[in-house]
């Protein structure tokens, strides 16, 4: 009697032990996740140098972050919407813009190409072919821009488009949907310069 006594004490002490342990695990994990989460946090919004607000085409640029970009790329962007409102173009496809513009240079005005495009440049990277015009109009985010916009609004059915796809109409990526990862972060950079509702999907009106 006595021995199944200590045998049952044995695995009970077992078992509260092995609870124990599996508490402290589940404690460690949720410490290291909390960790994990608030270094991620930190990466997605960066600290900005301290400037003072441009303003671009009427909108008025802060020192960031929105988005994770601080001024000197949210200028450039502030240039792609500019352009879309000079042509009529509203909140939605001014992100279109904006967020080919972060697929292509990650909003910065690139004076170099790549290994696919090598005479690229600008914030689309526009190609040296005659499509897209001279070295300073492509390395000018404004007219860049202007001409990315009226390549779009001449594809047929464009209002229809997924931004991706109208982002791909316009750009011939290797990859149509290499753009829609950058979607969530061009909506919050307009409505963040502009303070106007930025639609999944482009007015059909």
């Amino acid at each position: 009697m006595r021995r199944v006594g200590i045998t049952l004490a044995s695995v009970f002490g077992a078992g509260v032990v092995a609870a124990v342990i599996g508490v402290v695990v589940l404690v460690v994990v949720a410490v290291h996740s909390l960790s994990g989460a608030a270094r991620s946090a930190e990466v997605a919004a960066p600290t900005c140098p301290a400037a003072a607000t441009k303003t671009v085409g009427g909108i008025a640029v802060p020192a960031g972050p929105i988005a994770g970009f601080c001024q000197d790329r949210l200028v450039n962007a502030a240039s792609v919407i500019q352009a879309a409102r000079a042509l009529g173009i509203g909140p939605h496809t001014q992100a279109v813009g904006v967020m080919t513009a972060i697929g292509e240079s990650s909003l910065v005005n690139l004076d170099h190409g790549d290994a696919a495009g090598p005479d690229s440049r600008g914030l689309f990277q526009q190609r040296d072919n005659g499509a897209w015009g001279t070295y300073a109009q492509r390395m000018d985010p404004y007219t860049a821009a202007s001409m990315f916009y009226a390549k779009l609004v001449k594809v047929p059915g464009w209002k229809t488009m997924t931004p991706t796809q109208m982002a791909h109409a316009v750009q011939v990526n290797s990859d149509p949907d290499h753009y829609a990862k950058f979607w969530p972060e061009a909506k919050a950079v307009v409505e963040g310069l502009t303070g106007e509702s930025v639609p999944d999907t482009a007015p059909q009106g």
